[in-house]
């Protein structure tokens, strides 16, 4: 079945075509704004997810004994697989519709995160982790490749905003929820309330979207290509995550993987010129905006996700704040991201994407190198003058990236496009999460025994202490310990919250750092012939 909405392809010498503008649905199937609003509902539960496991960390650790390394699996298994399966995914949606995959992304993201409230071991979590992002790569790119197939070119970057909003919203949103659900009901909760979501998206989705396919869209898969994209990324992925959590970053397993990733990327780009229908046409990467998008959003990925790792273990731990107070104490982020999505959609349609994109890097940047500055003592205000000046430079990032990366791509690859913005996210997350997990742990190690020994306490260094200082929090059994008082509970509390603070003031550094590396790659982005017309390289890859 073939869209109404279609790639022309220019007669020869008169330049790029221009895609004809959808014509107007009637009633719910195929109307813009409906679709944006079923695809909101789905996409919401992904993105929700995302931050609302990262409240319920600290309740799955204690209550299923978890080490540091296992808490971060929960993550890094969701990142590992939605890094490797997006594109190919996103590819599934340009061959045989975008509706198609997106309905089966929810079912099994529902019923992934329904099995893993029901997981009794941080092994099955992890397990079920893994399958919840196989399925969420399917959903995300055909989310944005139907949007990019029902709205008109003209109205795409508000569509893109509000869709920005809505992830905006649900992201910052989820420790508020998470904290909700893990202090009144349990840490399951926060993945058994993915069910109804789904339920009702399905519904949603059922009545509401419409098929679209280009009409010149691929009809064969490169299956080795597949293959080498996917190695490729699981290798990079998998080197990132054990350097953080136990190879080092000296280790021959961690470089050997490097190596094997860029070999695998290396293989595949020269297969790529030699397929007839590519995975990824490489040509693609001929626009700089679309190349300096995806660079950006990696970027913009490591500092956000990394960062937010530490900062919910800070709420918690140093600051002693129940999950539904961490949740609160992160509205800043919440309200900003929603206040400044829609807004930042309409200061790029109508400025374009550089200046918003910078300017966001910028206030990510100053936002993270004030978070050097988070203590025990930092009172409501100053974190919460943080945590809004992030939310205010994440949200043009996440909406004008995903403008210039999906933008300026054919129609005829807008799930490909989909894919390569999340896959870029997903990588970024992972390398944030890995390398500022590496740094925060070297942090702790070199700074514990010094700490320990300028706060005078009389009892021999404790190394078995250095993991909860990972954490920032002192075990409750410490202080039912033989021969422990409450002052001496009380002094290696503070030695655990300022080796905690010590570590992550150097991950923000380098966060911060990777931001202002951001804000330089975001100069080199503008508007695209394809942003504009809607066609551009349609036809010509």
């Amino acid at each position: 079945m073939t869209s109404q909405t279609t790639v022309e392809k220019a007669p020869q010498g008169q330049g790029d075509a221009r895609e004809p503008a959808p014509v107007p649905a009637k009633g719910l199937r195929g109307h813009p704004w409906f679709t944006l609003f079923g695809v909101a509902i789905g996409v919401m539960m992904v993105a929700l997810d995302g931050t609302i496991v990262a409240i319920a960390n600290p309740a799955i650790k204690t209550d299923l004994g978890a080490s540091l390394a296992q808490v971060q699996w929960i993550t890094n298994g969701y990142l590992l697989a939605l890094a490797v399966a997006l594109i190919t995914a996103g590819k599934l949606g340009d061959r045989f519709g975008h509706r198609q995959t997106f309905l089966i992304g929810i079912a099994g993201f529902a019923l992934a995160s329904g099995a893993i409230g029901l997981s009794s071991s941080i092994g099955a979590v992890i397990a079920f982790r893994v399958l919840q992002g196989l399925f969420g790569a399917l959903l995300m790119p055909a989310a944005l490749g139907l949007l990019r197939a029902t709205f008109p070119a003209e109205k795409l970057n508000m569509a893109i905003g509000i869709w920005g909003m809505v992830i905006g919203a649900s992201t910052a949103g989820g420790p508020i929820v998470g904290g909700l659900l893990v202090e009144h009901v349990s840490w399951q909760s926060v993945f058994f309330i993915n069910v109804p979501v789904g339920v009702v998206a399905l519904a949603l989705g059922l009545v509401i979207l419409k098929d679209h396919r280009a009409e010149n869209a691929p009809r064969s898969f490169d299956v080795l290509g597949i293959l080498l994209l996917s190695g490729a990324m699981a290798s990079l992925v998998w080197s990132l995550i054990k350097a953080g959590e136990s190879w080092g970053w000296s280790s021959g397993k961690t470089w050997g993987c490097l190596l094997g990733a860029v070999l695998l990327f290396a293989v595949f780009a020269f297969w790529e010129t030699k397929v007839k229908e590519p995975l990824i046409p490489l040509a693609m990467f001929r626009s700089v905006p679309l190349s300096a998008g995806v660079v950006l959003m990696v970027l913009m990925a490591f500092a956000f996700m990394g960062g937010l790792f530490f900062v919910t273990f800070y709420l918690q731990g140093v600051k002693g704040l129940s999950p539904v107070d961490s949740g609160l104490h992160l509205l800043p982020l919440t309200a900003m991201m929603i206040v400044s999505s829609p807004l930042a959609g309409a200061l790029i349609t109508k400025f374009g994407p550089r200046v918003p994109l910078v300017g966001g890097m910028v206030c990510t940047a100053v936002a993270m190198f004030g978070m050097i500055t988070l203590s025990a003592g930092t009172g409501t205000f100053v974190m919460s003058l943080w945590f809004a000046l992030l939310g205010l430079g994440l949200a043009p990032v996440m909406v004008g990236a995903t403008e210039v990366i999906v933008g300026n791509a054919p129609l005829e690859l807008s799930g490909v496009a989909g894919g390569l913005q999340q896959a870029a996210m997903q990588v970024g997350g992972a390398l944030g999460t890995a390398v500022l997990g590496a740094v925060m742990s070297s942090k702790v190690a070199d700074a514990f025994e010094g700490n320990w020994k300028e706060a005078g306490i009389p009892a021999p260094v404790n190394p078995q202490l250095e993991q909860a200082a990972e954490f920032g929090m002192a075990p409750p059994e410490l202080a039912q310990a033989p021969g422990m008082t409450p002052d001496l509970f009380q002094q290696i509390t503070g030695v655990i919250h300022d080796t905690f603070l010590d570590g992550m003031g150097l991950a923000f550094t380098v966060a911060g750092a990777v931001a202002v590396v951001a804000a330089l790659v975001a100069t080199l982005t503008k508007r695209g012939a394809n942003a504009e017309a809607g066609g551009g390289m349609g036809g010509h890859i």
